[in-house]
């Protein structure tokens, strides 16, 4: 069975993930490189870990978190379903069975808010991976009337936790205020942190924003511990 080590040494997908990350930088978007795809499978294998699915969902979350945004290379618009039709040629001549195929490029496909819906485990784990992928980090050069560039200057730290036993899973981010203000995350993320909301529930979870120790989005009325641990602030 293919691994995510197996992927990772592959050379033709280092340099299908390079070139993705080559032209979004023309673009002036944020990194999508290696630290990014990297992040994102550990984030979504960590997800379907945390919640006890079994061993191979679990690796087949990471291999599709890292090999979610090659549809980059050919153009923004579009890139989930792009990336998912390049993912599936090259699986196929890698030899991987085709129902593990089918369920890592229907993740890809659908992980962009734009036309992407949760449909399984492991796309909903690779949505909420890729969008809590914000921080300062990712920001290649510093362009303050970017409203994108801002907002990812402002989020000086970031962490996504899972808790099974509460069945929540919670990104807590420390936002920076003299870079920018809370509204201008939201209002590129907006449409993104639903969508999140959507994946948690169908993982069986209840999506949690903190932002500088606030819940924003997430609140029930039924736990209150939940509230007040969320107000009294949050280490990252």
């Amino acid at each position: 069975m293919l691994t995510l080590k197996d992927i990772q040494g592959n050379a033709s997908f280092r340099l299908l993930i390079a070139k993705a990350n080559e032209y979004l930088s023309l673009l002036g978007y944020t990194e999508h490189g290696l630290r990014h795809v990297t992040y994102v499978s550990t984030m979504t294998a960590y997800i379907l870990k945390s919640l006890g699915y079994d061993e191979r969902t679990v690796e087949l979350g990471a291999i599709a978190g890292y090999l979610h945004d090659i549809g980059n290379m050919h153009n923004r618009k579009y890139h989930g379903p792009t990336g998912a039709n390049i993912v599936f040629t090259e699986l196929r001549m890698l030899g991987m069975p085709l129902d593990e195929i089918c369920e890592i490029t229907t993740s890809i496909a659908n992980h962009e808010e734009e036309i992407g819906i949760p449909v399984s485990p492991v796309s909903a784990a690779l949505i909420i991976a890729d969008k809590s992928d914000a921080h300062r980090t990712r920001v290649r050069r510093r362009r303050l009337h970017d409203i994108h560039d801002r907002v990812n200057l402002a989020i000086t730290d970031s962490s996504l936790t899972v808790e099974n036993r509460r069945k929540t899973i919670t990104l807590d981010i420390s936002f920076d205020t003299s870079e920018c203000q809370i509204m201008d995350y939201f209002e590129i993320y907006l449409k993104r942190m639903e969508m999140c909301k959507q994946a948690a529930s169908l993982l069986g979870c209840r999506f949690r924003l903190v932002i500088n120790g606030l819940e924003l989005l997430g609140q029930v009325q039924d736990e209150p511990d939940v509230r007040r641990e969320a107000q009294g602030g949050a280490s990252s």
